[in-house]
């Protein structure tokens, strides 16, 4: 007898076990939810505060601009960018501030300076070390497969012949 949904019977045990994997469950949909800024009065200001948050790295994501991102402390650093920008405050004033408190690196395009020398420097050290070495390994390759075979000994003939004459044999 096939038995439907509406026909199945739930003990006490198997009750619980549901109820837990629901509440264990529906917290995390919460977490889903993106976070709902609440942008300034002033739309120009606005403009300004969101064209500044582009530029600031989110240091949860590291990759995305706090614009961009749903974690909580870029949330945070988006309150913050809004209010610089509504106390007046420019570009490069609300940066030096995020800056003074985060760091360089908090900038999506941190500025050449001898803090952040080895991140201008290195990938392009690195990109040019790996093209020459993959040049040499070429260059390498090519001189090997251009070297003759030595001739075989007379030992090695008799032993190949032996061996072809066997082979012969068994066909």
């Amino acid at each position: 007898m096939i038995r439907g949904w509406h026909n199945m019977r739930f003990g006490f045990a198997q009750s619980i076990r549901l109820m837990a994997v629901l509440l264990f469950v529906l917290p995390f949909t919460a977490q889903a939810v993106a976070v709902d800024d609440t942008p300034l009065a002033d739309p120009q200001k606005e403009a300004r505060a969101r064209e500044i948050m582009a530029g600031i790295r989110c240091l949860v994501c590291q990759n995305q601009s706090i614009e961009d991102s749903n974690a909580d402390l870029a949330r945070d650093l988006r309150v913050l960018v809004r209010q610089q920008v509504a106390l007046g405050k420019d570009r490069d004033q609300v940066e030096a501030f995020l800056v003074a408190r985060y760091g360089d690196w908090v900038l999506l395009k941190p500025p050449f300076n001898l803090r952040t020398l080895a991140l201008w420097v290195f990938p392009p050290f690195l990109l040019l070390a790996t093209l020459t070495g993959l040049w040499i390994r070429a260059k390498g390759v090519r001189r090997k497969t251009s070297i003759e075979p030595l001739p075989l000994s007379e030992e090695e003939k008799t032993r190949l012949a032996a061996l072809l004459d066997q082979e012969g044999g068994q066909t």
